[in-house]
């Protein structure tokens, strides 16, 4: 596979400068039945083999994230599918300021966050902060190749922040993403209403955002975290978000959080001409500490829509060997029911992690609906016999009105390693 080969070109020469080398590597077997109709059904064992690979020497460092799947029980179109997650060069304290990345790297950004294929610089002086970053847009299936029409989906912001007043920090950015919708054909009527086929070309779609955010924090007291979007290609705020916390109350916690949001269309898009609404949320919540073993759990939302609105009411009880919940939701977004609970206790000084979870839900769209129920139980079991090495095992099942009864298996290994050279 010469994706394949080109990686272990590069890992092999970075092999031979390298000072250390860690990672983890992770291998997978899940096991499902999947029923193509009533009573016709394929059983399917899909593989994943999982590689986090580092090579370092110094400040520079060659990052690598990847994922090979196949099904064995199946024969499935482009199996096997290598995905890579991350392919970069990263070199630190450049002239004790910077850090620059290039390559197949993470953005997180709440515009655009996920990956690209480019090149992005930070710097760090004292109290502030410079950040940008430009690439393209991932090909589908995170193939190990670079994005056609690169100009028509390119990636590229910037951010500036800073903590020169204590406890507080200020951050101000720019985000421009603009990806080309892949060209398809349809069947259309032409004027004498014969069907014909006709090639769909969409334009050029951009998102394109100045950000804000500001975080306020007390140890022990409270904290404050607000962000805000501003959508240039509509003139119009785009997002508030504001979120709390007060703890000065020994053993109690109160949490506090609003957003105001409109949705995020496309520019040139069809969907900019239909008559849609923002939404606004509001949650408060409670947690108050009885012991060292059990805190109560408590929180209120209500989301306000164009027309209507929804709310929902949810307590829990964490524990030293598990969690338990009771969630309710009503109004415009359905009415729901839901119960769970999870716990994992170790044993033999963590040779053993025995884990069991379940929940029981029901749900329906209106009052006058159909009621369904959907139950959930999970059986597991970690087994670690080394520091660096474990195994784990997980029955899964799932009852509803589609899924009958549907068993699924999961076993996994997973291996860390770090080694001087």
């Amino acid at each position: 596979m010469k994706q394949l080969l080109i990686f272990f070109l590069i890992i092999f020469c970075g092999t031979l400068f390298a000072q250390n080398i860690n990672g983890r590597f992770s291998s997978s077997l899940y096991s499902f039945e999947r029923f193509d109709s009533l009573d016709v059904s394929k059983n399917h064992l899909r593989a994943y083999q999982m590689l986090n690979l580092n090579l370092n020497y110094g400040d520079v460092s060659i990052r690598s994230y990847l994922n090979l799947e196949n099904d064995f029980a199946q024969d499935i179109k482009d199996d096997p599918r290598l995905r890579f997650y991350n392919l970069y060069l990263e070199a630190r304290n450049i002239l004790n300021i910077g850090t620059l990345k290039l390559g197949r790297q993470p953005i997180i950004n709440g515009v655009v966050g996920g990956l690209m294929d480019g090149v992005s610089l930070s710097l760090r002086k004292a109290d502030f902060q410079l950040s940008g970053f430009y690439g393209g847009n991932v090909p589908a299936y995170q193939k190990l190749e670079l994005i056609e029409n690169f100009s028509d989906n390119y990636i590229a912001g910037g951010r500036l922040s800073t903590t020169i007043i204590n406890n507080l920090r200020l951050g101000v950015g720019y985000v421009n993403k603009n990806f080309r919708p892949l060209d398809y054909k349809a069947i259309r009527l032409d004027p004498d209403l014969n069907p014909i086929e006709v090639l769909i070309q969409n334009k050029s779609n951009q998102f394109q955002f100045l950000t804000g955010e500001a975080s306020y924090y007390l140890p022990q007291k409270f904290s404050v975290d607000v962000n805000y979007e501003y959508d240039l290609n509509f003139m119009e705020t785009s997002k508030i978000e504001f979120a709390g916390r007060y703890e000065e109350i020994k053993d109690l916690g109160l949490n506090f959080y609003y957003s105001f949001r409109e949705p995020k269309i496309r520019y040139n898009s069809i969907f900019s001409v239909f008559d849609y609404g923002n939404t606004e949320e509001v949650e408060m919540g409670a947690d108050v500490r009885i012991n060292e073993n059990f805190t109560i759990l408590g929180q209120l939302g209500i989301v306000n829509y164009k027309d209507d609105n929804a709310s929902r009411v949810g307590i829990g009880l964490a524990t030293s060997v598990g969690t338990f919940n009771y969630k309710k939701t009503f109004g415009y977004a359905g009415q729901l029911d839901a119960i769970s609970g999870y716990s994992a206790y170790t044993i033999a000084d963590g040779l053993l992690t025995p884990s069991a979870g379940f929940s029981y839900t029901t749900y329906k769209l209106s009052p006058g609906a159909e009621e369904n129920s959907i139950t959930t139980i999970l059986i597991g079991m970690n087994i670690r016999p080394f520091r660096k090495l474990s195994f784990d095992i997980q029955g899964q099942y799932m009852d509803n009105k589609i899924y009958k009864d549907d068993f699924r298996l999961l076993f996994k290994l997973n291996h860390w390693f770090n080694l001087n050279l």
